[in-house]
């Protein structure tokens, strides 16, 4: 097979979670928008857990492709019959 499904995962939560970090970092001091949620900045919080889960798919997809698969396209050795 050819693409490890790790990688379009990890990218997309590596991306959502960088936007979502940065975005509560931003709006961190903004005290009135995270009243509703007891003081805490959840966009920040859930955006680190998103980056570190998007990460990690990607080092494990990564490593997997680096450990060498072996290839299905290549035909087994025969040995000559007599």
């Amino acid at each position: 097979m050819g693409l490890d499904i790790r990688w379009p995962i990890g990218l997309m939560f590596s991306l959502i979670g960088a936007l979502l970090t940065g975005y509560g970092a931003i709006t961190g001091s903004d005290l009135d928008m995270y009243k509703r949620s007891l003081d805490i900045n959840i966009n920040l919080r859930w955006g680190l857990v998103l980056l570190v889960f998007g990460l990690l798919m990607l080092i494990l997809a990564w490593r997997g492709k680096s450990q060498g698969q072996p290839d299905e396209a290549k035909p087994a050795a025969t040995t000559p019959e007599k």
